[in-house]
């Protein structure tokens, strides 16, 4: 009997190689190669091209499409569906495209399956069959957790399957306008001898469903499970085939989730959608800023606010630092919702510009909220929420920071002032510190409002004294 063929696949770019290597010759990543059985996966046919064919069958026309040219192609400004919910509308770009497929991640728990049983519980009242396809809980489970969210109406099914034929042949019956699959580690193909959530598993289901989503303009949802790094489970390649990648993040212990938008072929990246997870299910949360702010204490040293964006929205989050004289040989530093070494880095520009002694002090810095931020416009406020922790005076509780700091204590431009602006306007604040040539920028073209008062500084020292007058 001739020993079965076996091929190594890359985790990360799915590249395929016949002997195993310490490096990918792809990507070249480091212990990224895997085994797996090449078995009959070249023989894969799925359900969705034996329908192209026999339909092709039927009507006489040629299977093979031909090329056409761009003006030819109709679309129209109804093409999107939306869900129902705004927050994930809006993460989405307006609703769903149909024959997409859109892949969500999250932690365990953090309430994937809750988000696309509504989503279906919205879609199928407004009169679209769904189908909700789970490889983890059984009819009666799903509908245990469905009774907590609401009604739903018969254009919601059901169906409790692992085997992707079994999977296609429901389809088949059931015709869908939106398919769900929860979760694709869970699925497998019967042709391919590997286990379910393998590299060859997760490749050749993904690719079944991709077509059936194309050929038959199917809107489907596959949720992935994700490693302790965050990140998506299985090969790479995974979030290059689909069109959508969301992320649920959020603490399990907190009240607030986000979907957040890493990829998407219809609409803007790195949109934010804001979910409060309650016993009825998720609930939008309208007005993440003012929701964010709650509890914060006035005029206490060591807090101040912050107005960042995730993709088009801007929220105001509270930063909060604790500076105090360390009892340890090498002094402590914690970060909590940001960059670890950014702190590090910013405390050493305080140090060396300002001559502010921070060389012997612990260090404490969180953004309250459960909200993790990386982009440059947290400095000045990191940079603020230091000097009022080590000085003791703190800022007007009306004020809002954001601009980057660089090496020798300058205050950058950031993107979106004008919408920062307007958010902390919006939401009471008075004062706003920001960049001086941020603040030139808004004066040039007019942006005026009233009661709100713009400061703009060009280097840290400035926000030093600003400290001491306040």
């Amino acid at each position: 009997m001739p020993k079965e063929r076996t091929l190594f696949f890359c985790k990360e770019c799915g590249t395929e190689v016949t002997k195993w290597a310490g490096q990918c010759p792809g990507c070249h990543a480091w212990n990224t190669l895997v085994e797996a059985p090449a078995g009959q996966a070249a023989k894969l046919k799925t359900l969705a091209v034996s329908a192209s064919r026999k339909k092709a069958a039927e009507t006489g026309m040629p299977m093979q499409k031909k090329p056409v040219t761009i003006r030819d192609v109709e679309t129209s400004a109804d093409m999107r569906q939306p869900v129902g919910m705004t927050e994930f509308d809006r993460v989405l770009g307006g609703g769903i495209v149909p024959g997409s497929l859109i892949l969500v991640g999250g932690d365990p728990g953090i309430g994937k399956s809750t988000l696309l049983l509504q989503t279906c519980r919205m879609l199928s009242g407004g009169g679209i069959r769904t189908l909700y396809v789970s490889g983890e809980e059984s009819e009666k489970q799903i509908k245990l957790r469905a009774d907590r969210i609401g009604e739903f109406s018969d254009g919601m099914l059901l169906y409790s399957e692992t085997a992707m034929g079994s999977i296609l042949e429901a389809v088949d019956m059931v015709q869908p306008a939106v398919l769900v699959v929860d979760s694709i580690q869970t699925v497998y193909e019967e042709s391919i001898d590997a286990a379910p959530g393998s590299v060859s598993q997760v490749r050749e289901i993904t690719g079944t469903l991709l077509q059936l989503a194309k050929s038959r303009n199917i809107t489907i949802f596959i949720v992935g499970h994700v490693t302790k790094e965050g990140n998506v489970a299985g090969p790479r390649m995974l979030e290059h085939m689909v069109d959508v990648v969301l992320y649920f993040e959020g603490d399990k212990t907190a009240m607030y989730r986000m979907l957040r938008g890493v990829k998407n072929r219809f609409g803007s990246t790195n949109e934010v959608g804001v979910f409060e997870m309650r016993e009825q299910g998720l609930i939008e949360v309208p007005n993440p800023s003012e929701y964010l702010m709650q509890g914060r204490l006035e005029d206490e040293a060591g807090s101040v606010v912050v107005c960042t964006t995730e993709g088009t929205r801007a929220f105001l989050i509270e930063v909060q630092a604790l500076v105090c004289r360390s009892s340890f040989p090498v002094p402590r530093r914690t970060a909590v919702g940001t960059d670890y070494n950014r702190v590090n880095l910013l405390m050493a520009v305080l140090e060396k510009r300002i001559g502010l002694t921070l060389g012997d002090c612990d260090a404490y810095v969180n953004v309250a909220g459960g909200m993790r931020i990386s982009e440059p416009a947290l400095d000045l406020a990191l940079v603020a929420a230091l000097i009022s922790s080590h000085t003791g005076h703190a800022f007007d509780s009306r004020t809002v920071f954001f601009g980057e700091v660089g090496l020798v204590g300058e205050v950058r431009a950031v993107s979106q002032a004008e919408r920062r602006v307007v958010e902390a306007a919006k939401t009471g604040f008075t004062t706003i510190v920001l960049p001086e040539s941020n603040r030139a920028a808004l004066e040039k073209t007019g942006t005026t409002l009233m009661g709100v008062k713009l400061i703009g500084i060009k280097h840290v020292r400035e926000l030093s004294k600003l400290s001491e007058s306040s």
